[in-house]
């Protein structure tokens, strides 16, 4: 196999022989090569699929001039206008994990971009409701949201036993990986 540049489409660096060639990471004593190949397909896939999730989040990103966060914040604003949920500062801290000092900052810099409004809380006189402006839901639902929405297509596609062997093997995957809780945020002070 060759390493020049023009070859790397022809190589899968998920592939277990190439990631991991002594076997110190994955026993494969019980698995054929044709299992082994396979699974190594998958995990290019999954690859391919955060790839394409990344390439999308980012062009998002740079044409609403936000970061990461202030995505996620807006997502959340987005699904409680769809719920007839009211979003708090500090419901807003517990979805993003951060702090309310950072959540302060957050919702003062998408003020200042026409991106939220804040209003009195209709049930809580200490708090305020925060809501997504109009232009940029519509803006957030025609560009992101769109491409987001074709995933449903790629699921449907599949059988109910197709997705229920999908879901099993997402779930046990982000199970394996998931970073114990004293890992997630080791900055962090106890609550």
């Amino acid at each position: 196999m060759s390493n020049s540049s023009d070859d790397s489409t022809d190589w899968n660096v998920y592939a277990l022989d190439a990631s991991d060639p002594d076997s110190r990471l994955v026993d494969r004593q019980e698995y054929s090569e044709t299992e082994i190949a396979q699974i190594s397909d998958l995990m290019a896939a999954l690859a391919a699929l955060r790839g394409a999730e990344q390439e999308l989040s980012e062009a998002l990103e740079q044409y609403m001039q936000l970061g990461q966060t202030d995505m996620k914040a807006l997502h959340f604003l987005i699904v409680a206008k769809h719920t007839g949920d009211i979003v708090t500062a500090r419901a807003l801290a517990q979805h993003l994990q951060i702090s309310t000092a950072s959540v302060t900052k957050l919702l003062d810099r998408l003020e200042a971009g026409h991106h939220i409004l804040r209003a009195p809380h209709p049930h809580d006189r200490r708090a305020l409701a925060i809501t997504i402006t109009d232009t940029t839901y519509e803006t957030a639902i025609e560009t992101i949201g769109r491409k987001q929405a074709r995933r449903f297509h790629a699921a449907a596609r599949l059988t109910t036993q197709q997705r229920d062997v999908v879901i099993r093997f997402l779930k046990d995957m982000a199970h394996e990986i998931a970073l114990p809780a004293t890992q997630k945020n080791p900055g962090a002070s106890p609550q």
